[in-house]
């Protein structure tokens, strides 16, 4: 998670400007009141649109596609504007224009003057605009274009030529889809810090290398300082280091602190650690500040097994688009938070967690979740030649560069994805492969690289030699639809065991498609099929270390879609577009708890007293299987009217071994029925599974005769 701190957090909605005094970085929102009009005949250059807002605009605000309303399926140009006033005190500071994302090529102007542009649809960037700034009324204007092309990433899916589309499968949603806002600094700032844990038997050490940056026009000497704050909130360790940075030059600062006893992150159980890193000038002034949340844990593939903090694991979750009717690509806070809520009482655990680099707010959430990705750039369906292409390659690893180092202190990454459904078994793509995994290992050594491959799990199969240079393999298994049969999943399993003896392999995605079915309602019935039989033959091969399954929710695409249709929403989620749970939502869930949990009813000649019950975190031999640590069970015993007879709560301090406990209360009569639940949490407060059993008694004689069996809700 990355924060910048500073004393004044500035809010331009009435572009009311001001710095404060001992603190020289201020942040400014620039979200609101922006202008909108799409260009089809791209004439804006040249009738002068940088300078001067053309007619025929329209008010939004940003985050903002245009691939939602009257423009749904509109490609081509586009321009944003927006006016905002800078008092002449701000003059003489380092000020610079930072775009969240925009989508997908852009060229942007303030006063007339281009100041730069950008290629990609996810990642940040920012200008340094001070030159072109002047005091009153200042313009900035965006042109955006949201056309692929072969050398475009993601772009032509040229694999598909034959088929005659070669969209690629999701919406292209062209925009400012993420937060603009400027900086300004005085004398030098921090650009970013990049921080590496090592984690021993009893302690971890901790190293931060502090990028800064000297923004004045003569040398400057820097004190960088720096407080480590545990997940309880305490200060646990603080560091310290000169930095000198010739003018207008970059320098680096490596801090170092050793953490004694460290709390572990761990799968479902994010506990997070903050680096706060503050620049001072030599007679103390603040400069800059910058928070950066990590995790301290051990990942390692050994075995061909999954390994955190050395404990072997079997994951599974979903992917997820950015994508919903009422935001596309342009997503709230709220639409993320809502959908991963949901993923995680499906009890995701591992997801790539789709095929383009991710939000602040999707990263946060998993590293606070305990949920390990895979992050990927939208090489999708490349062939060979767009593969080998130097264009396509430069790109590539431009936008891996930024991805990692904008993302790289995330506790939820381990490893890096590279490609998915490409032509990577061809030499051509191999190369590709090698040269993105060599820049990778270079900026990067401590995290895992991969790539998501279809091939592989297409007849014939055949060993494909770039899955020996990979660090795991991921395939793309579609058993029952795209892949052959659900019972072809078998055999496959056991040549990727033959072919592959030293691979760990995840599964990265795996599902059921609607379009191999007449409606969808046979088609929801068919993937909840589907899914339990696809896991159950993952899990009888240890080699399998997760499970991703394609998708949560429909999404909005130009492929895989209905007869008749060349636009909808692609029927292979376990929601709709609107979020509303088809019944395969309920058998996934089910499928994937990683617990189980049963009762037995206690009774005594005047009647029931209570119930035992049992919780047993799942073995290693179980998909999905991971340590549980300090979940709590909480339990509720009802009346035939409804009213509570007594609940409880038990403390799981581990489930490595099955726990049982007892529940009480005052004996009700032998005539009295009980519904009873239990509900078994994580440390972060989601339901990771539960039991419900109903006590109706039934007397002959004076025997006291109990009823069989509980639910698993």
């Amino acid at each position: 998670m990355r924060l910048r701190l500073g004393r004044a957090i500035v809010v331009l909605s009435l572009m009311l400007w001001w710095s404060t005094p001992g603190h020289a970085q201020v942040r400014i929102d620039l979200d609101h009141d922006w202008r909108f009009r799409t260009d089809a005949a791209d004439a804006g250059v040249v009738e002068g649109w940088p300078r001067a807002t053309p007619a025929d605009t329209r008010r939004i605000d940003v985050p903002h596609t245009w691939n939602i309303g009257q423009d749904d399926d509109y490609e081509g140009v586009a321009w944003y504007f927006k006016t905002m006033v800078v008092p002449a005190s701000l003059l003489s500071s380092h000020v610079e224009l930072h775009f969240g994302a925009t989508f997908y090529r852009s060229r942007v102007w303030v006063n007339g003057v281009e100041v730069g542009g950008h290629e990609g649809g996810h990642t940040a960037y920012a200008f340094d605009i001070g030159r072109q700034l002047r005091a009153g009324e200042n313009r900035v204007a965006v042109r955006l274009d949201n056309r692929p092309g072969m050398t475009t990433i993601p772009g032509y899916a040229m694999r598909q030529a034959a088929s005659g589309n070669v969209w690629y499968d999701w919406w292209h949603d062209g925009g400012i889809v993420r937060d603009v806002w400027l900086t300004a600094n005085e004398h030098a700032l921090i650009r970013r810090q990049r921080i590496a844990s090592r984690l021993g038997a009893d302690a971890a050490d901790i190293s931060t290398q502090v990028l800064v940056e000297n923004v004045d026009r003569q040398d400057g000497r820097y004190l960088v300082t720096a407080s480590i704050i545990d997940p309880d909130g305490k200060t646990v360790a603080q560091a310290r280091a000169g930095v000198d940075a010739s003018a207008g030059q970059p320098a680096s600062a490596t801090l170092q602190v050793r953490l004694a006893h460290p709390q572990r992150w761990n799968i479902g159980d994010g506990r997070l650690y903050q680096w706060v890193t503050e620049l001072r000038a030599t007679d103390g002034t603040v400069l800059d500040s910058r928070s950066d949340t990590f995790g301290v844990r051990d990942i390692a593939i050994r075995d061909r097994r999954l390994y955190v903090n050395g404990q072997p694991v079997r994951l599974s979750g979903l992917t997820r688009h950015e994508d919903s009717p009422w935001e596309g690509l342009a997503e709230s806070v709220g639409t993320i938070r809502h959908d991963w809520q949901d993923m995680v009482a499906l009890h995701t655990t591992l997801t790539r967690p789709v095929h383009y680099p991710q939000s602040d707010a999707v990263l946060d959430f998993a590293d606070r979740h305990g949920i390990l990705l895979v992050p990927e750039i939208p090489v999708w369906q490349f062939s060979e030649a767009q593969l080998k292409d130097p264009a396509v390659l430069a790109l590539a690893k431009a936008m891996m560069r930024e991805m990692i180092e904008q993302d790289g202190n995330h506790a939820s990454i381990f490893a890096w994805s590279v490609c998915n459904e490409s032509d990577a078994s061809r030499p051509g793509g191999r190369a590709y492969v090698d040269a993105m995994a060599s820049l990778i290992h270079e900026i990067d050594p401590g995290r895992y690289v991969t790539f998501a491959d279809a091939d592989i799990s297409i007849k014939p199969w055949k060993e494909t030699p770039v899955m020996h240079d990979v660090d795991f393999i991921m395939a793309n298994a579609y058993f029952g639809s795209w892949s052959g049969g659900g019972g072809d999943v078998e055999g496959w399993l056991d040549f990727m065991d033959r072919t592959y003896p030293d691979k760990l392999v995840i599964i990265s995605e795996f599902g059921y498609p609607g379009v191999f079915s007449p409606d969808a309602a046979s088609a929801d019935k068919a993937r909840g099929e589907n899914l339990v039989q696809q896991m159950d033959a993952f899990q009888r091969r240890s080699f399998i270390g997760g499970v991703i399954f394609w998708t949560y929710q429909d999404y909005k695409s130009h492929r895989n879609l209905w007869p008749g249709q060349t636009e909808g929403y692609v029927d292979h989620g376990l929601v709709d577009e609107n979020r509303q749970r088809k019944p395969s939502y309920f058998v996934y869930e089910s499928r994937n708890r990683p617990l189980s949990v049963t009762t037995q009813w206690q009774a005594g000649k005047d009647g029931l007293r209570g119930f035992q019950a049992t919780v047993a975190g799942h073995g290693i031999a179980q998909l999905p299987s991971y340590p549980m640590q300090g979940y709590v069970a909480h339990w509720r015993a009802l009346d035939d009217r409804g009213h509570e007879l007594a609940h409880g709560e038990k403390r799981l301090a581990d489930l490595a071994r099955p726990v049982r406990f007892d529940g009480a209360w005052p004996a009700a009569g032998n005539d009295a029925a009980v519904h009873l639940t239990v509900d078994v949490m994580s440390p972060g407060g989601a339901r990771a599974g539960g039991a419900t059993s109903d006590y109706h008694p039934l007397n002959i004689g004076s025997a006291h005769f109990l009823p069989a069996g509980d639910k698993q809700p």
